[in-house]
């Protein structure tokens, strides 16, 4: 189930499940993946930020991906790494084991020049055929990919499709629009952007309250590209203080808090994060539950 253009609609960041003793749990992997798909999302993201992707060795990141390829969905692999011939080798790696697609972040250890990180993308985009989405995310990484400098890439690289767009500024998504001309599939990459994002452009959604509410994901996705402006607002509305759990510092605990909440897993994250304790538990409890006490029929 790949569709076209890649990377469109609804993509979850797929959180990854760990057991009692702190190892992946493949089982709980497996049996969301499904239960996402079912939920009618259109493909998954592995190993990103919200898939805790930086806690995980070499040999767990290519044992989750032979989990989550070969299933009925489409498969996607966060490629990230502190060194540039790392994250090719994974980018190679990932290709092989039958990825559909690679979302590239930029280094996460170091903040380099607008050279620097252009050049880091480049060598990642040459190593693979496969169609591939960067990853701009100032906020988390300190690297901002500015609309000129995607366009260059893209100009360089026919296998750079898409950008997961989480600046925050609404404006990029039309700035790249006009830059690219329209070449690249844009997706927006915070959720309590998604309505904004699509109405100037976005085609797609890599998305993390969908771990845990699925189908009011794809919901809001669909209600959202077709215009439907009253149904929209109602679930919107509803949906928006969940989907704020997605832009803290703690997002990954969120996340997963409501996951558990819901069913959809278990909170267990790995060290160093810690589940969510105190006032601040309390007030996600909070918000979890008064969306879940008014969830829409």
């Amino acid at each position: 189930m790949n569709p076209s253009p890649p990377f469109a609609g609804v993509w979850p960041a797929i959180t990854t499940p760990f057991d009692g003793s702190g190892h992946v749990d493949h089982e709980a992997l497996a049996e969301h993946a499904d239960r996402l798909l079912e939920a009618g999302v259109h493909g998954l993201v592995a190993l990103g930020s919200l898939g805790e992707g930086g806690t995980l060795s070499l040999p767990e990141k290519r044992a989750v991906v032979k989990t989550l390829v070969g299933r009925r969905i489409a498969v996607a692999a966060a490629v990230s790494a502190v060194a540039t011939d790392q994250a090719v080798a994974f980018a190679r790696t990932a290709s092989d084991l039958g990825v559909c697609g690679l979302m590239v972040l930029p280094p996460y250890a170091y903040t380099g020049t607008e050279a620097e990180m252009e050049s880091h993308m480049s060598e990642i985009f040459s190593a693979t055929p496969l169609p591939c989405m960067l990853y701009n995310n100032p906020i988390a990484y300190g690297t901002d990919f500015l609309p000129e400098s995607v366009r260059r890439l893209a100009q360089a690289h026919p296998n750079l499709v898409a950008v997961k767009e989480s600046s925050g500024d609404v404006r990029r998504i039309t700035a790249l629009r006009a830059l690219t001309e329209e070449r690249l599939l844009l997706s927006v990459g915070v959720d309590d952007l998604v309505v904004e994002g699509i109405a100037a452009g976005a085609r797609g959604w890599i998305a993390g309250l969908a771990n845990a509410f699925p189908e009011e994901s794809v919901a809001l996705y669909r209600l959202a590209l077709a215009g439907s402006r009253a149904e929209c607002e109602r679930l919107y509305r509803w949906f928006l203080p969940l989907l704020r759990l997605d832009t803290g510092p703690r997002f990954v605990q969120c996340i997963k808090l409501a996951q558990e909440r819901t069913g959809l897993g278990s909170e267990r994250v790995r060290p160093p994060r810690r589940p969510l304790s105190g006032a601040e538990r309390e007030g996600v409890l909070a918000v979890i539950e008064k969306a879940l006490a008014t969830r829409l029929p």
